[in-house]
């Protein structure tokens, strides 16, 4: 879900190097003098020091210039970012239906709880890939994406590798929940950072294309993982998958940087502390509400990813051809992420917003409609739609970060946000699981899942209100200091006419 966090501003040594492009503004200060000596005093006694900005400015730019390619290598770098967005999500996406033969490996019929404890080794899975985003960012920023993203994808071999030797739940939970999960974060988040190396232009196609692999996968995945959980059995199936991971490794190999990195001799230590913790994007009441609200509705977002499969195996029957819903979910999250990527376009400002607030909404009513649907062909079109909406919760997120924050802090922006979305993608499966083990069914469970989409998409509904309101402050403000400004001209003119009114009376 983090999709179109590839911004290379932290990369560019753009705000580093402007103390360098100010010195020819020094140099020129004394031919300016001498042309208006009179009128710099003058400018200087009105606390007037900005004459050399537009200098500075042009020197900085010319020392930072970069061309990005916009193709060559970088076809092969989205390609290997795409595969490294399937393969990441399309495992998560299918955990539904790893979760079914996970219940019959550790299962007794003894056991009360067994699905709210079996549904936190993917919660964990999906939970851990969102929680690492922000310590990711750091580390890329420090290490670069091809270190970090080939480390991220062995670390996520080794979990996966070990997950297949484990014979309980709780070594699963270090090994698949956390191991395998931190691996996937550390590959992923480099993978979108590094097409802002290569493409500027074409950043929003390439960005689409590389986003479509996690509903490429999440179409292929479950139908894979069906047939080789019945032919080779839960085990083997994980050290299958350690193939996808190995391949993901190679991939990381394609990143080669190629923006300027910032010289470090540069950088006192209270700029590096902010790169690292930017306070700047919690000044904006806006963001503030996004970043909580969007966790607030993802309580139930990631439940029937997780207990969707098994709920169709309890109300349909064991032969039940499920995994044609995950395949649904896919195939429509595609189209929605091209369709209301066009559409956001078209949407001025933070009123991107209300795309999210509708497809939390949709993805909230649908939520509870599967326990209504008693025919299996009910269940197809809930999903159509949940999948169509989801598409369009996902594609407009980095938009709607540029539009609260601006371009300088929207990484960082994204990457806080994913880690607050940690907590409900972790939390809600499990209380899912909590309550089909003291109900006997899923039913209340997918009820309830339904309403923190919507209490979210009812909180967003206020950031184009504060942000209208934030402009119409700011826009006073600025009235407001032109007319000082236009009062201090009109009284230093005064200054300047008394003091050569006297002038004259002093010589007569």
């Amino acid at each position: 879900m983090t999709e179109g966090n590839n911004m290379p501003e932290n990369d560019t040594a753009g705000p580093d190097e402007t103390p360098a492009g100010s010195e020819p503004a020094k140099e020129k200060r004394p031919e300016e003098e001498q042309d208006g000596e009179k009128e710099r005093t003058e400018s200087k006694e009105n606390g007037d020091s900005t004459l050399d900005i537009p200098e500075k400015n042009n020197g900085a730019k010319e020392e930072v210039e970069f061309v990005h390619p916009e193709g060559g290598w970088g076809w092969v770098v989205m390609l290997a970012s795409m595969w490294c967005n399937g393969s990441v999500f399309g495992i998560q996406n299918a955990f539904g239906v790893m979760f079914i033969y996970l219940l019959r490996e550790f299962g007794s019929e003894k056991d009360k709880d067994l699905q709210f404890r079996t549904s936190w080794v993917g919660s964990l899975s999906m939970g851990m890939i969102f929680f690492c985003s922000p310590i990711v960012s750091i580390f890329t920023d420090m290490l670069g994406c091809r270190i970090i993203a080939v480390g991220g994808a062995a670390v996520g071999l080794v979990g996966l590798l070990a997950s297949s030797f484990v014979t309980s739940l709780g070594p699963l939970y270090f090994t698949y929940g956390i191991v395998f999960s931190c691996g996937c974060s550390f590959a992923y988040q480099p993978s979108l950072v590094i097409l802002g190396h290569y493409f500027k232009k074409r950043l929003g196609l390439v960005n689409g294309i590389v986003t479509a692999g996690s509903s490429v996968f999440t179409i292929i995945m479950p139908f894979l993982l069906s047939g080789l959980l019945e032919r080779v059995g839960l085990y083997n199936t994980m050290r299958v998958l350690c193939i996808l991971m190995f391949v993901l490794m190679l991939a990381g190999w394609t990143y080669k940087p190629l923006l300027p990195v910032k010289p470090k001799d540069s950088q006192t230590g209270s700029s590096r502390l902010k790169q690292v913790f930017n306070v700047n994007i919690w000044k904006s009441w806006g963001y503030r509400i996004w970043a909580f609200g969007i966790p607030a509705a993802l309580y139930g977002y990631f439940v029937p990813y997780v207990h969707l499969m098994k709920h169709v195996e309890e109300r349909f029957g064991k032969d039940t051809n499920k995994e044609v819903l995950l395949m649904c979910i896919g195939i429509t999250s595609c189209i929605g992420r091209l369709i209301f990527g066009i559409v956001a376009d078209y949407i001025s400002g933070v009123n991107k917003v209300f795309l999210q607030v509708a497809s939390f909404v949709v993805i909230g009513l649908m939520s509870m409609m599967i326990p209504v649907c008693h025919v299996f062909g009910g269940l197809i079109a809930v999903c159509l739609l949940m999948g169509l909406f989801d598409g369009c919760f996902i594609c407009i997120m980095a938009p709607i970060a540029f539009e609260l924050v601006g371009a300088k802090d929207v990484s960082q922006a994204i990457g806080f946000l994913l880690g607050l979305m940690s907590v409900p993608m972790t939390v809600g499966p499990p209380i899912a699981g909590y309550l089909r083990d003291k109900m006997g069914y899923y039913d209340m469970a997918f009820y309830l899942a339904g309403v923190p989409p919507i209490i979210g998409g009812a909180l967003l509904c206020l950031i184009p209100w504060v942000e209208a309101k934030r402009k119409r402050r700011e826009k006073k403000e600025a009235l407001k200091g032109e007319q000082e400004a236009t009062q201090k001209m009109i009284e230093h003119e005064k200054a300047q006419e008394d003091v050569q009114h006297k002038a004259g009376e002093s010589v007569l």
